[in-house]
This record gives structure tokens, sequence and C-alpha cells, in this order.
């Protein structure tokens, strides 16, 4: 088939473009913004669209002879814009790339949404019918995007919407990194209890789960968490990367709420300014608000089964960032991106 991948430049885009290739499809690939990934992709035979989804003219043009969709695209940790920016490109953006496919003829239409949609999660593990209680203009715009999906979509195109966890794996230098740079140095703080619940999902299980929406009639009309088979607490996830960078690992403890108290006064008085606040409500989320998932519902209509186990996931992980030099142990230079 001719697929497009909305946000086709990003981690989780780029290695959903390249397993479509590796399976034969062709594959164009939308993004706002030259990205790493742009010359590997076009190198796959992939056709790379520099374009923003709030584009229709950019939007039509990538659609052409396109039968399935996968639409990625969002704005997430961007923390330098109006929070009208997030409904924009989430919701608004949505909108425009369904109404371009329905246009087009596409078939079926993946949408990716996310966990967050649940916030914190009150009854360990939840399942889709959870509450839906969103913590922040992101989350709020991903599901306020859900119900465009089926509405816009239903008796024209098979549409599925996808609730990923926690990704992470090679090729990242963001969700995972603030653990892999602490626990290089030998020591990782830990702000509350450490027992608040994680759920990670490796890129390669994500990517399975996408691939088995392309057949005909799979998930149609319905929503899946997507997650790998297990949940931990996150002084366990701390522990695993000590294991997987082979550093033993000290985990000092501090009270959650100056921190909490801390992210709050540094976003509101950074915004006005734009700039990058040290730390913010939802870097301080990661302590204490729950993420554990039932993913049954996904295994049993999807015929989802994840492959890739943390400990694996995070050995692969640590040893890419050791060969991209994110990771230099025992130094403070040390490259600084975003948190898990």
């Amino acid at each position: 088939m001719r697929v497009l991948v909305t946000g086709g430049t990003g981690f989780t885009g780029a290695a959903l473009v390249k397993r479509l290739r590796a399976s034969g499809h062709q594959v164009v690939a939308l993004d706002y913004k030259d990205g790493l990934q742009c010359d590997a992709l076009r190198g796959l035979g992939a056709e790379v669209v520099i374009g923003s989804v709030t584009d229709p003219e950019a939007v039509e043009r990538s659609m052409r002879g396109v039968e399935f969709v996968f639409h990625l695209a969002a704005a997430f940790r961007e923390l330098n814009v109006p929070n009208t920016f997030y409904d924009e490109v989430n919701v608004e953006g949505t909108r425009i790339v369904l109404e371009a496919a329905i246009k087009a003829g596409v078939w079926k239409f993946v949408y990716c949404s996310t966990c967050g949609v649940h916030g914190n999660v009150d009854r360990p593990p939840a399942n889709e019918d959870a509450p839906i209680q969103p913590a922040d203009y992101y989350q709020r715009t991903k599901y306020e995007a859900e119900p465009l999906v089926k509405q816009l979509g239903a008796g024209r195109m098979e549409t599925v919407i996808l609730r990923p966890a926690a990704i992470y794996g090679p090729g990242d230098p963001e969700r995972f990194f603030m653990i892999f740079k602490h626990v290089a140095r030998g020591t990782f703080p830990m702000f509350g209890s450490g027992r608040t619940l994680y759920h990670p999902l490796y890129i390669d299980n994500l990517v399975d789960a996408f691939m088995l929406c392309l057949a005909r009639g799979v998930g149609n009309g319905r929503e899946y968490l997507i997650a790998d088979e297990r949940h931990y607490p996150i002084e366990e996830i701390v522990k695993s990367v000590g294991r997987a960078l082979d550093v033993d690992v000290r985990i000092p403890r501090y009270p959650v709420m100056p921190v909490v108290i801390a992210g709050h006064i540094c976003e509101k008085l950074c915004k006005p300014f734009g700039i990058t606040p040290p730390i913010f409500p939802r870097r301080v989320d990661w302590y204490r608000q729950n993420r554990a998932f039932d993913i049954s519902r996904a295994k049993r209509e999807l015929g989802y089964a994840p492959r890739v186990e943390l400990d694996e996931g995070l050995r692969r992980t640590g040893r890419w960032y050791r060969e991209q030099g994110y990771l230099r142990e025992g130094s403070a230079a040390l490259a600084q991106v975003s948190p898990a």
C-alpha cells in the first residue's frame, strides 16, 4: 500500500516508516521540519514532505495516492509556546488530516493518542474504560482529538485509536535519558517513595502494534492501550537501568512536595520570557503519578504480544546512548535533553 505517516521523521514515526519500508509498502513521511532521520528515510525510499499538519496544502500534497494513514504528529514537549498551540496541532491538525484522508479515499486511519488521557491511575492497572482525567494541555488535546477520529471517520473509513505508554528505545535522546544520565553518574535522586508505578513501552513493541492495524477490520472503531507486558515501581526502573549500564546506582530519597511547588513556580516565571524552565510540573509528575495499564484488549483483539522485555530494551537503549556519546560515566559534561 501507499501509506502516510504524519510525524514521520521523529523517533516513533521514523521507526514505523522503516518497518513499513522493510515490509514493502510505499511510504510518505510528513513532518514540520527536517529531522535527524530524514536522509536515512529517503535512503530507504520513503518520500519525505516537510510541512505542518496545520497546513491544509501540505497535508493534501502528502495525501496524494495514499490508502492508509498513521497519524502520529503532535505537539508534545514544546514549552515555550502558548497553550493554544497544543489545540492547533493536536486537535485542529488532526481534523485537517482526517478531512484530507476522507477526500483522498483513504480506507483506514490509525490515530496515535496517549495513555496520558487517563491521567493518574487511581486503581491500577487501568484499562481503556478507566476514567478520562488528563492532567495537562498535551493530554487534554490528545484526548479531544479522539472523538473527531470516530465521528469524522464513521461510515467513511476504518479508524483505530492507540494509546501508547512511555515509549523508549534506541534512536530517542529524550524520554528515558534523564534516568540513564543520573544512573551513569552513580546516583539517582528519588523524590517521594519510589513506589509510583510506571509502564514502559519499547519502540519495537509499539511498531508491532501499529503493523497489526494494517489488516482490514482489525481494531476498527476501537481504542487500545499499548504497553510492555509489565509495569514497575519507578525505583525498579532505575535499578534496571543500573543493570543495563553495569553501574551500582545509589538512590538517596527526598520529599516530593518541594519539587512539585518549585515546578509550578519555575514554569510560571519562565514562560513569559520564552525560557525553558529547569523543572516543570510534567517532569515532576514522573515521581508521583501512577501509570499502569491492562493491555489485554490489545492482546485479544489486535493479536498484540510485546516481544522485548524491560532488561533487554534498556540494554539496547543504553548501548545506543553510549555509541552516540550521550553518556559519559562520572562526568558532568552530558548532553542536556528532556527527561523521561
